[in-house]
């Protein structure tokens, strides 16, 4: 038996790969099972976008081996959208680098500045893939906890008293998962002082800008960000393109070109008509950020009645594409969803997925037709 690596002893399969499989086999048994744990959209990518990437397939360049930096015209219309939604201005020349996804960002800026024993402070509760990267290149994560009582945000005054020496990362997100909670103008600044002052890179994941949320921030807007941060952003979400695998990561050219040190070995650039798909996208007008957040506040509201049919209490006001909502007392995360799962076959998603600080919480997602909302609100 060939033996695995070692660092793979610290790293378990994803959660949803291992509970997906569970759930796929309870609806092969033939229990109509609802799916309401993964942020996967169900709605359909913009006409304008599916219409790009199915006239690109003639063109001479279509089905060749593209740029590891992609194409100009792509690089240029993330700056453009970037001066539009945020007033931040990057250069497309050396500022902006696409990715398969933002999830690839997340392994390449770790294997980029990253060496074995560095520590990397990572938010609890928080998406799961930062610790595991963390580990997978041989750094040892450190948690920082967000509380609800301080509206999600760090701590850095707690944090200060910690020995930093060994630092390099801190994985920050905002608009927040799985909480919702938006970004604070406050919070970032105090971030990028933090950052300076302890030579710390900061990486904000920042994927949910536009869903559910009227005023989208990026750490970049703070004065000298560039100097320590990284902002990563993707089109999952905002236009329906999860599978699509189209992602960004944006900061100053010396940053940039290290993680296109990694990137470059690693893949050979991203297909051609996904990226003028993306471009489309990028271009569309604030029309259809405003028909997609009426949907999903509509999905959201039935949501909410089945939180309250559970006893659980939530932010009403919380962003993008998740109802954060916490349990009644006297129950556990996990007893609770596997009581939901397993009697009324809704799959919903333990809070303590994202870390301890998730303990007596449950996430459900908006990535759910309201027909289908209303099926599982009817079985309870």
């Amino acid at each position: 038996m060939i033996q695995s690596a070692k660092r793979l002893e610290s790293v378990e399969e994803y959660y949803f790969s291992k509970k997906l499989r569970e759930v796929r086999e309870l609806a092969v048994a033939g229990k109509p099972i609802i799916n309401m744990g993964i942020g996967s959209p169900d709605l359909l990518p913009p006409t304008k976008v599916i219409n790009a990437i199915q006239q690109s397939f003639n063109d001479e360049a279509a089905h060749k081996y593209q740029s590891y930096q992609g194409l100009p015209e792509l690089r240029s219309a993330i700056e453009a959208f970037y001066k539009h939604k945020f007033n931040v201005v990057v250069n497309s020349a050396n500022e902006i680098l696409p990715l398969m996804g933002s999830k690839e960002g997340i392994m390449h800026i770790s294997m980029a500045f990253l060496d074995k024993g560095d520590e990397v402070l990572i938010p609890n509760p928080g998406y799961p893939t930062y610790t595991s990267v963390t580990k997978l290149v041989e750094a040892s994560p450190v948690f920082y906890e967000l509380e609800e009582a301080k509206e999600w945000q760090p701590d850095l005054a707690a944090l200060e008293q910690r020995d930093l020496s060994k630092v390099k990362i801190m994985w920050v997100n905002y608009p927040h998962m799985p909480t919702g909670t938006n970004a604070l103008k406050e919070t970032f600044e105090a971030l990028i002082a933090f950052g300076k002052k302890h030579q710390i890179l900061i990486v904000n994941d920042n994927p949910y800008s536009f869903i559910l949320n009227e005023r989208p921030l990026s750490i970049l807007q703070v004065e000298g960000a560039k100097d320590v941060a990284l902002e990563l952003n993707s089109l999952s979400k905002t236009f329906n393109m999860a599978g699509w695998r189209v992602g960004m990561v944006l900061g100053n050219s010396h940053h940039i070109e290290q993680i296109l040190k990694v990137k470059s070995n690693m893949d050979s650039g991203m297909f051609y008509g996904i990226q003028k798909g993306a471009i489309e996208a990028l271009h569309l007008s604030d029309d259809w950020f405003q028909n997609q957040n009426k949907e999903y506040e509509e999905r959201r509201a039935l949501i909410f009645k089945i939180a309250d049919k559970l006893g659980c209490t939530y932010e009403q006001n919380s962003t993008g594409l998740f109802v954060w909502a916490k349990v009644p007392a006297g129950k556990t995360s996990e007893e609770l969803t596997d009581e939901i799962l397993y009697g009324k076959d809704i799959f919903i998603t333990p809070g303590t997925v994202f870390g301890s600080q998730g303990k007596g919480y449950i996430r459900f997602s908006l990535c759910v037709s309201k027909e289908v909302i209303n099926k599982a609100l009817n079985r309870f």
